[in-house]
């Protein structure tokens, strides 16, 4: 229990340093987070467990139910901060303050309710609440294996196994966790901007402002609007999520709705009056820093409505007009779309003589080039920070201790820092696991033991990067298709094999990069760090057991479930992400990327675009060399240039135009003209939009969706862009589009 505390013998030591190293070279992180420290604030409280394992219990339960319907919903930390806050004041007047000692622990005196609830025990059970999902993104990466096993392949696997594969994909990421905090997490120019979100809120909950321009009223007041306003698009009027006035103005072009549609399309002349459309994919547009949006919007233009239009309609690239021009299906040489099912055997091999007879797969103009953007994306990655971060890399790898830092750094070194072997001894346990999993239980999960080495292997060389690339965008570029890949080209014809290695790979580094986020915020909460890694830790394995408690009883009692074929009409068990993991395993693991990226598929060329990404930042660092007055070169950022599309599709053209005239809006015109309010309520706004959002969601599913209540009219029949999915090659008709 003593370790949990702060250093008495450091408690009182004055920093005494220059006054430039007293405040944040960041300005946001100067105009958010406080300079100072109340280290006699108890964190490790009754509460604070009570409603933490509580909310992480409801939280796992939550978004692990709804992530199998076909508007899955994510609930995310930001409820349960709201949640929790009144649970844990009522907590702190009606415990009893009465003091007892326990055995072990000497004369030390404990008390249920140490004092007023406070903001450290908010923070650790917000945390303990998120700690199963990586950035917030819901059920556990690994429960999607099993769901496509027992519910798609129609194949067994045992709940022990089921376990061991979820809980470990998502503990093996602290150890690269561990080795790399002193790198992106001490820095003061790491900054996170996600956190900042957090830290705003927290403050405006438990600023004690009872004025009408305090944050906690503004808060309020904005998240009653949000949650208010969702009734709309979210129920009665779901046309207000995409109106396209191109569609509207041409019901009966297919070049005007493939112009204008915001879903299908290039979204032209179409905008949305749903928050949930502007956050979605790439997240809240409040919180990205605008050089960050500048490199998303630079990237998203060139690719959407340069190069798109001109394969497209000019050049014809990969037949490109008999294919819609925005989809993630897979077709056949005619524009139809491809039989997956056909083509897979027994022994969940590819079937070469129905694999003959349909023909190679193609994919549709943006599908096609996004997979190249995604290969350039991941080079350049190691390239960017090997060039511009490898300096300041290698010297806190020779001395760590001596590196820049600030007031929130040196607040931090009155609590005991982690010790290392506890990293170490997570991550050594976390693979032994792991390694008896594809050794013991191969005929389940497919995957050679040295293959999972080489899925480690591949985290801990992305996690540093990448880290740094999130600490200072906000845009995390993902392993997952360099994941798949390389073991689809090595290891073909094994669907679940590319799935587990592309988990271990992929699932590993993103936990790393969210518990370091989560790091960053106890970092500016100045949140004891032994604290932290317990919470997470144990929070991480009881979400994960939920998760894949919950998952097992919905796929073992819902008949046909993530089936839409086979399920009554209006059914909401489809299990929309299981479908694209599915197809993805067939693509990757099934067919194999030689037959589609290599000599023997249609897309050998996009291989040119690794290369390309290696080069681009080295091409920017010159130019930064040569032109060091041009403080402005230094901010391209290539990797978030090029991965500025990557989460296209399923994020459409909508997502991101309203995501950048928003940003815009906030973090240049607000930031530059009304500095002082976006310094009280912008990461304060971000927050209620999120909040009320989630809590509709929330109440919409309970109150009309578990009855199918829905209503039907123009309003609610979408964007109304219904051709915008249509080939434009003559002669070919397809799935009810008009012969051209």
């Amino acid at each position: 229990m003593a370790s949990f505390e702060i250093d008495t013998e450091k408690k009182g030591e004055l920093i005494e340093d220059d006054e430039n190293e007293q405040v944040s070279p960041i300005e946001e992180v100067r105009l958010t987070v406080p300079n100072d420290d109340d280290p006699s604030l108890p964190v490790w409280t009754f509460r604070m467990w009570f409603l933490g394992l509580l909310s992480c219990v409801l939280l796992s339960f939550l978004n692990t139910f709804f992530s199998y319907r076909t508007e899955p919903l994510i609930i995310s930390m930001i409820s349960v901060q709201v949640a929790t806050l009144p649970l844990g004041r009522f907590m702190a007047k009606v415990l009893p303050t009465t003091k007892f000692g326990l055995p072990g622990f000497g004369s030390r005196q404990f008390s249920l309710n140490p004092g007023p609830f406070n903001m450290k025990e908010h923070v650790l059970i917000s945390i303990f609440a998120n700690a199963g999902s990586a950035f917030g993104s819901g059920s556990a990466y690994a429960v999607c294996i099993v769901d496509i096993i027992k519910a798609i392949y129609k194949r067994k696997i045992s709940f022990l196994a089921s376990w061991i594969l979820v809980i470990t994909t998502q503990v093996l990421g602290y150890g690269w966790a561990g080795i790399m905090r002193k790198y992106v997490v001490e820095p003061a120019e790491m900054w996170w901007p996600s956190s900042l979100v957090q830290v705003s809120l927290f403050r405006a909950l438990h600023e004690k402002d009872d004025s009408k321009n305090s944050r906690a009223r503004f808060f309020l007041i904005a998240m009653a609007c949000s949650f208010s306003w969702y009734i709309l698009p979210g129920y009665l009027f779901p046309t207000l999520s995409s109106i396209s006035l191109l569609c509207l103005a041409f019901p009966k072009s297919v070049t005007a709705h493939q112009i204008g549609s915001g879903m299908n399309g290039l979204g032209i002349g179409s905008f949305t009056f749903d928050w949930s459309v502007v956050a979605s994919y790439l997240g809240s547009p409040l919180v990205t820093p605008f050089s960050a949006i500048v490199n998303v919007a630079v990237g998203y233009v060139a690719v959407v409505y340069m190069l798109i239009p001109i394969a497209y309609w000019g050049l014809n690239v990969y037949y490109a007009k008999t294919f819609p021009m925005f989809s993630s299906d897979l077709f056949n040489s005619l524009g139809q779309t491809y039989d997956v099912n056909s083509i897979v055997n027994d022994k969940f091999e590819i079937d070469m003589p129905a694999y003959e007879r349909q023909g190679r797969i193609n994919l549709s103009i943006f599908f096609s080039l996004s997979y190249g953007l995604n290969f350039a994306a991941v080079v350049a990655t190691l390239t960017h920070v090997a060039f511009f971060n490898g300096k300041e890399i290698y010297r806190r790898y020779r001395a760590s201790h001596k590196g820049k830092s600030d007031i929130h750094t040196k607040l931090m070194k009155n609590y005991p820092d982690i010790p290392n072997w506890w990293f170490y001894a997570t991550l050594v346990v976390s693979l032994l696991v792991s390694l008896a999993l594809c050794i013991f239980m191969k005929k389940e999960v497919q995957l050679p033991w040295w293959w999972l080495l080489i899925a480690a292997l591949l985290a801990l060389i992305f996690t540093l990067p990448i880290s740094i690339i999130t600490a200072t965008t906000n845009q995390t570029p993902g392993l997952n298709v360099i994941t798949e890949y390389i073991i689809g080209y090595m290891y073909p014809g094994r669907p679940i094999a590319n799935v587990c290695f592309k988990t271990y790979g992929y699932m590993s580094m993103s936990q790393a990069i969210s518990f370091l986020s989560d790091f960053k915020l106890g970092h500016y909460m100045k949140i004891p760090p032994r604290s932290m890694f317990i919470v997470q830790l144990i929070g991480t394995i009881i979400a994960g057991t939920i998760n894949i408690g919950v998952a097992w009883y919905l796929l073992t009692s819902i008949e046909n479930i993530c089936q839409p074929q086979f399920l009554p009409p209006n059914s909401p068990w489809t299990c929309p992400s299981d479908r694209v993991f599915f197809d993805a395993s067939v693509i990757w693991g099934l067919v194999g990327p030689k037959r589609i990226f290599g000599p023997l598929g249609n897309y050998g060329d996009l291989n040119w675009f690794f290369l390309g990404g290696a080069v681009a930042p080295v091409l920017v660092w010159l130019c930064h060399k040569a032109f060091p007055s041009k403080t402005w070169i230094r901010l391209i950022n290539i990797p978030v240039l090029l991965g500025a599309t990557a989460a296209m599709p399923p994020a459409t053209t909508l997502n991101f135009n309203s995501w950048i005239l928003v940003g815009t809006m906030f973090n240049l015109f607000v930031f530059r003209y009304r500095k002082n309010w976006w310094q009280r309520y912008n990461y304060v706004l971000s927050a209620a939009l999120d909040a009320g959002l989630a809590f509709m969601g929330v109440v919409l599913y309970f109150c009309l969706g578990l009855e199918n209540i829905s209503i039907n009219w123009w309003g609610s029949n979408g964007e109304h862009c219904d051709l915008a999915t249509c080939p434009t090659a003559k002669g070919i008709l397809v799935d009810g589009c008009p012969l051209h």
